[in-house]
C-alpha cells in the first residue's frame, strides 16, 4: 500500500481513504480505527491519499468529542461537551480544499459513525443530547456533493461482498476513464472504452447499458467533451446499482452464446448447468467466471478478449469467490 499526496502517475487507482483506516493515531481518543481489507487487501493494488478533516481543521490529538446536533432547524458539528465549539464551516471549507486540489480521485472511503467522515446513519442530536435521527458527517456530505461522481463507501458497509464488489468495480472503472480522458478524448476512443465496458455495465443495469449505446452511437456528431461529461456521469449511475445474481446470470449466458457453436454438447451443458447454480445461489461466481475464461483461451474471440466483466479489478482481491 502506498500513500501519497500528490496525483498518481502510476497506473494505481488514487484513492482517498479517512487516515484512522490504516492505522493512523488521529482518532479524538489518540486511537485509530484499522481495517485490514482497506490497509493490506484494497491497498496493494490503489494508492492512497489519507484526510483526517478534524486534525486538519486545527482539532487536536487527542480532543474533546464533537457530534451533529439540530439547532434551530440546521444541522451544526459541535463539541458535546462544550456547545460553544462549532467546526461546521471549517469542516465545510476543508471539503472545498481537499475538491479543489484538483487530484483525480477514483474514489473514497470514510470512518463510518464519524461526525465529520461518516457516509450515512451518524446520528444527529437535539441541542439537549437526545438522539434524534442519522444523517452524514459533516466533511463526507460536503465532499460526495462536490464530487457526485466519485464512488464512495465507508468501513462498515465494505464487509457486504456485493457493496464491496460495486465500489471496486467502480473505481477501477472510473480510474480507467481518468486515464481514458487524460490521453485525449476521441470519437474512436470513446467507442473503444464503451465496447470495453458493455457486459461490465450490462451486469448492473439493462436499462442504462441501453441508453449509454444511445449516447455512443452520436460520438461523431455531438460536442465531444459535453458527451463525454455525460456518458461517465451514466456510467457510473448505472454501476450503482446492485449487480444481482440475475443480472450476471443474464450476462454469463450472453457470453456463452459466442461459444455455443464451437462447444462440444457436454462441455455447453456444463457451463449451462454452471450459470444456472450460480442464478440459484449454489457456487460463487468466480466458477462459471473461471469455465468460460478457460474456453475462450482455447477458442478465442477478439470482442470478448477486450470485455473487462471478465478481468474487472484485480483477481487477487478475491471478492468474486465470496459472491
Amino acid at each position: 500500500m502506498a500513500a501519497t499526496s500528490a496525483q498518481s502517475t502510476t497506473s494505481r487507482p488514487l484513492v482517498g481513504v479517512s487516515s484512522c483506516l490504516l492505522g493512523q493515531e488521529v482518532r479524538f481518543d489518540g486511537g485509530h480505527k484499522l481495517d485490514k481489507f482497506v490497509r493490506s487487501k484494497l491497498g496493494e493494488f490503489v494508492d492512497y491519499v489519507p484526510e483526517c478533516p478534524e486534525v486538519a481543521i486545527g482539532l487536536g490529538i487527542p480532543r474533546a468529542p464533537i457530534r451533529l446536533s439540530m439547532n434551530e432547524g440546521r444541522v451544526r458539528v459541535i463539541g458535546v461537551k462544550d456547545p460553544t465549539l462549532d467546526v461546521t464551516d471549517k469542516l465545510d471549507a476543508y471539503a472545498h480544499a481537499v475538491h479543489a486540489k484538483g487530484r483525480q480521485l477514483a474514489g473514497y472511503v470514510f470512518k463510518k459513525g464519524s461526525p465529520s467522515c461518516g457516509m450515512e446513519r451518524v446520528k444527529i442530536y437535539t441541542e439537549g443530547g437526545m438522539p434524534l435521527s442519522n444523517g452524514s458527517g459533516r466533511f463526507a456530505h460536503r465532499f460526495m456533493e462536490l464530487n457526485p461522481l466519485m464512488p464512495c463507501e465507508e468501513d462498515g458497509r465494505l464487509n457486504d461482498m456485493a457493496i464491496r464488489e460495486s465500489f471496486v468495480e467502480r473505481v477501477f472503472t472510473l480510474h480507467r476513464w481518468q486515464r481514458f480522458a487524460g490521453e485525449g478524448l476521441t470519437p474512436g476512443g470513446l467507442v473503444d472504452f464503451h465496447t470495453r465496458h458493455k457486459y461490465l455495465i450490462l451486469s448492473h443495469s439493462e436499462v442504462g447499458y441501453r441508453q449509454l449505446g444511445r449516447m455512443v452511437a452520436e460520438a461523431g456528431a455531438a460536442n465531444l467533451h459535453e458527451l463525454c461529461q455525460a456518458y461517465i456521469g451514466h456510467v457510473m449511475q448505472s454501476m450503482r446499482q446492485r449487480a444481482t445474481r440475475k443480472r450476471h446470470a443474464n450476462v454469463l449466458q450472453h457470453l456463452l452464446g459466442f461459444l455455443s457453436r464451437t462447444l462440444e454438447s457436454a462441455d455447453r451443458k456444463t457451463l449451462n448447468d454452471m450459470v444456472d447454480e450460480y442464478r440459484l445461489g449454489k457456487i460463487p461466481l468466480v466458477v462459471p467466471i473461471r469455465f468460460l475464461r478457460y474456453h475462450f483461451a482455447r477458442q478465442p474471440n477478439e470482442f470478448v478478449s477486450l470485455q473487462y466483466y471478465l478481468h474487472p479489478y484485480p483477481e487477487d482481491l478475491g471478492i468474486r469467490n465470496q459472491l
